[in-house]
């Protein structure tokens, strides 16, 4: 190991007998590795040195500055020490172990794969530290007769006698009974219906799983989730069910990681950052939506909560179960590979659970008048299911008119109010003049820069300018609009409109008596890799949220393939065919694919201290796309995006990619280059993203 910086060591530290191996917090990757410490018999903030084990915080003096650090081993001093210059441990931040030899384990690993270092895991993998948070926890355990830094006992509950929605899966009684008979089983679930029996389902495998004995964790996307499953699986199981949502706040947070790892809670439910959760002898993961760009970790080194819990279910001997209504070519290819066994129905039983899907076309609006954005089938459609409960509209902008172009030249409306912003103008519903979506201003005197025009078109229409118009074609029907920022969660089963963006659906009391699906081709020309992917995930939550044998229509045509797999109802077989042209081209997630994107000094001299394993390849460098709102980026959860077709002019991005079997050499040839720049101090900063959802 290596010696821990800055100085010599005192008489009083020479005769220190042992000495802590520390993981010092630093983002320079030639320094990620433990350092040695020795540990002081007067060490502030422990009792005695015999305080300071694996798992604890402490403080070092590192390069001239207190650091954070994490101790990963203690050893006693030996004869391989004997003239070394050790610096002394400064404080021990709390006596109380926060840190489980499997999590760090998880993250070293995941550190490799991703290219980052093992602090810059374990920053976002372990919550800070809350005072108040672990004596609260430290005394539960006192009062459960369980001394600190044990385990303690859990019930156990009878394991489900009814398999519910199980039943209607192929292998769906089988997960259950080898869940309650404490096996790792690994399956990919495509699950029919609505939320509600998806989330009984989940509570039923999380029964089986608790009547073995073992503890339970489940990640969802966003805390809409979480805030609907946690009660469901509190019910189900009658215990405590703990939440690992960062917006709970670090206090909330700190308890509950305190709570998982002591034992005195056995099941939990978070976020992305819930697949961290030390919860005692985990026996089952259960991951929701599990294409859901969510769980993209947006800090360094990136990564994918899905495959972390993936790379976490061998070595913890753990169940692992990927649920969703669609198909992600991710959780495919782990069943291509044989890695997971496919959960689904039959053909008679999907036909007999789903929503019937019809997917308009020109002879469909040909026969009913000109062609318009809401044809007269959708406005039938709307009609008929109001005579029975709830409309759903699924619209992909968000906003009410957010994208403006010259009506003569069509040519993109942009600002000139303020000089140099160039910003695009939409239209506000509490505005009768144009604004710029960057500065803020008021466009009252816009001119076209191309052919000199003064009127606007209305290139594209939002979720609020949609559910205006719906309200003045359906004066007396209740009109509610839910987008990113003005959310609606729930809605009753009174006859209402209820216009949505993406992923900002809201659930209906006994569903939807129908669903309509406007701008098709909006909606399927998603940017990057897994746009079309991506079109297909929110069009099958949406049409989940229908009642069975109820209609869903696709209004505006856009992609064939896509319109017709939603029509057959088979995210299996589009995934499947996806995943074939991603083998034949060789795209992740059949190769393990690393991005390198920065100034081009900075990426062109990377390159040239990565070593690449036999078989790999580089593409580029070329231009980087931009990035950020200004740019039409992709926007999360909360409607679609222009394409990308700028390129940012002084950055540019390289692909390196390899076979599977070569992955783990790629990400070390790559780490060795950034380490390599890291020691020698070069100027630029590369951005390394390992298999990135869009290039």
């Amino acid at each position: 190991m290596t010696e821990g910086r800055d100085g010599g060591e005192s008489a009083d530290q020479a005769e220190a007998t042992r000495i802590a191996e520390v993981a010092v917090d630093t983002p320079l990757l030639h320094l990620d590795r433990p350092f040695d410490y020795t540990i002081p018999r007067d060490l502030a903030g422990a009792g005695s040195p015999d305080d300071v084990v694996p798992g604890t915080r402490v403080k070092v003096r590192f390069a001239g500055r207190d650091r954070d650090g994490w101790v990963l081993a203690v050893r006693d001093r030996g004869p391989q020490d004997d003239g070394r210059t050790l610096q002394p441990l400064r404080r021990l931040v709390s006596p109380v172990v926060t840190l489980t030899p499997t999590i760090v384990a998880l993250a070293r690993a995941v550190a490799d794969r991703y290219v980052g270092t093992l602090t810059d895991v374990l920053r976002f993998a372990v919550p800070s530290r809350h005072a108040r948070a672990e004596t609260g926890v430290l005394t539960a355990l006192e009062k459960a007769g369980e001394p600190a830094g044990t385990v303690a006992p859990s019930t156990r509950p009878d394991p489900p006698t009814d398999p519910g929605g199980w039943a209607r899966i192929h292998g769906g009684e089988a997960l259950l009974r080898r869940l309650a008979a404490g096996e790792a089983p690994r399956a990919v679930w495509t699950h029919l219906g609505g939320p509600d029996s998806a989330r009984a389902m989940i509570a039923l495998a999380a029964r089986a799983t608790r009547a073995a004995g073992r503890s339970v964790l489940v990640v969802v996307p966003d805390v809409r989730d979480v805030d609907r499953i946690a009660p469901v699986l509190s019910e189900a199981l009658g215990e405590e069910v703990v939440r690992l949502v960062a917006s709970d706040g670090p206090s909330v947070r700190a308890r509950a990681h305190l709570r998982a790892l002591t034992g005195l809670a056995r099941v939990a439910v978070g976020t992305r950052s819930a697949v961290w959760a030390p919860l005692v002898d985990l026996g089952l993961v259960v991951c929701w939506d599990d294409g859901d760009d969510s769980y993209a970790e947006q800090r360094a080194p990136y990564p994918f909560a899905p495959q972390v819990l993936a790379m976490r279910a061998e070595p913890e001997r753990t169940a692992l179960l990927y649920g969703s209504v669609g198909r992600s070519v991710w959780s495919h290819h782990l069943v291509a590979t044989g890695w997971a066994a496919p959960l689904r129905a039959d053909r008679a039983t999907v036909r007999a659970l789903t929503p019937r899907v019809h997917a308009l076309d020109e002879e469909d609006v040909a026969r009913t008048g000109a062609p318009a954005r809401v044809p007269t089938p959708v406005w039938r459609a709307i009609g008929d299911g109001l005579e029975h409960g709830p409309v759903l509209v699924q619209s992909p902008r968000a906003g009410y008119v957010p994208h403006l172009v010259c009506a003569q030249c069509r040519e993109v409306a942009r600002c000139s109010a303020t000089p140099g912003c160039d910003g695009a103008l939409a239209f506000t519903d509490t505005s009768r003049d144009p604004v710029c979506v960057v500065c803020g201003e008021l466009a009252t005197r816009w001119r076209c820069v191309e052919c000199g025009s003064t009127r606007l078109r209305a290139m594209r229409v939002g979720v609020r300018r949609t559910a205006e118009e719906l309200g003045r074609a359906f004066p007396r029907t209740l009109v509610t609009a839910s987008e990113a920022g003005s959310l609606t969660l729930e809605v009753d089963r009174r006859p209402r409109i209820v216009v949505a963006t993406p992923g900002a659906e809201p659930e209906a009391e006994d569903g939807y008596a129908a669903g309509m699906l406007l701008d098709a081709p909006l909606a399927t020309s998603l940017p990057g890799l897994t746009g079309g992917e991506e079109a297909l995930r929110r069009w099958f939550n949406a049409a989940s949220l229908v009642r069975a044998d109820r209609p869903v229509l696709i209004a505006g045509g856009g992609d064939v393939r896509l319109a017709q797999t939603l029509v057959r109802w088979d995210p299996d077989g589009e995934a499947d065919r996806e995943l074939a042209e991603r083998r034949e081209l060789h795209f992740p997630p059949t190769v393990r694919a690393i991005t390198l994107t920065g100034g081009l000094d900075a990426v062109t001299d990377l390159l040239m201290e990565i070593d690449l394993p036999e078989g790999a390849e580089l593409l580029g460098p070329f231009p980087a796309p931009l990035e950020g709102p200004a740019s039409g980026g992709r926007q999360r959860r909360s409607g679609a995006a222009e394409p990308e077709t700028e390129a940012a002019a002084d950055t540019v991005r390289a692909l390196v990619r390899a076979p599977l079997a070569a992955g783990a050499e790629l990400s070390s040839a790559v780490r060795t280059g950034m380490a390599v720049r890291s020691a020698h101090k070069r100027e630029g900063t590369v951005r390394v993203v390992v298999d990135p959802k869009d290039w």
